[in-house]
């Protein structure tokens, strides 16, 4: 079977300088996740296949240059007025600074959203009733006839400063790249300020098979139910990777 293609194209020269290109998901495996250890007497979350595709699918986008963060912080005007910082850029890298001037798609590196977009929203609150601040994405993505694109931040694996809101694009029409709202952590961090370094991973890329679904629902018997249970129950390492899973392959 042939594999299915998903491009990433950006600007020749910001092409040219070789950084930060996307990658497959399976490179960013956390350190803690490798370290565990999984056996019949010690069963631990590297047993658990589902979660172990959570970290492997799909592609992963880094960001594109650095991004100091003053969020919900105080800060005056020329008038003496306070008022709460939300996010700004700072100690950009020199390629951006350069692309920056030959006009390519990185502007000022952040694109903001006023709240009323999102009013009545959780997102609203989590921020701190502060603007939402869009990165700018360089890479357009390209995927066959008939695939979509799920972007999320990194499944089990994301930044515990600030998260994308997610989205569906259907990547094999759209023809522009795809730029991706930001919301700070402000349940972690209700006053922050930090630097999120250039390379530091911020999405997850899933493409999928657009297909029309129709839902059913239907009863179980009980012996089937537990005869579930007593399968499940059987000291065994690996039951689903052994019998049920189906191996993906991303690259």
């Amino acid at each position: 079977m042939f594999d299915k293609e998903i491009e990433f194209s950006a600007h020749e020269d910001y092409f040219a300088l070789q950084e930060d290109y996307p990658i497959p998901s399976k490179l960013n495996i956390p350190e803690w996740y490798k370290k565990l250890e999984h056996s019949i007497e010690n069963k631990t979350i590297k047993g658990c296949i589902p979660f172990l595709d959570t970290l492997t699918s799909g592609y992963i986008l880094k960001m594109p240059q650095d991004f100091h963060v003053r969020h919900n912080v105080d800060n005056k005007n020329e008038k003496g007025e306070i008022f709460k910082d939300s996010f700004q850029t700072y100690g950009l890298h020199d390629q951006t600074q350069l692309l920056n001037a030959k006009h390519i798609n990185l502007n000022s590196g952040f694109d903001n959203h006023h709240l009323k977009q999102v009013e009545g929203s959780p997102f609203v609150e989590k921020n701190k009733n502060l603007p939402f601040y869009k990165i700018i994405n360089p890479w357009k993505i390209k995927t066959p006839k008939g695939y979509s694109c799920l972007f999320v931040s990194p499944l089990n694996n994301s930044d515990d400063r600030f998260s994308i809101i997610s989205g569906i694009v259907d990547t094999d029409t759209f023809p522009n790249e795809i730029n991706f709202p930001i919301v700070i952590n402000g349940d972690k961090y209700p006053i922050l300020e930090t630097t999120i370094k250039k390379g530091t991973p911020y999405v997850q890329i899933i493409p999928f098979k657009r297909d029309n679904w129709k839902m059913i629902t239907k009863p179980r018997k009980q012996k089937e139910i537990q005869n579930s249970r007593l399968f499940y129950g059987l000291k065994v390492l690996n039951i689903y990777k052994d019998n049920y899973w189906n191996k993906k392959s991303w690259k």
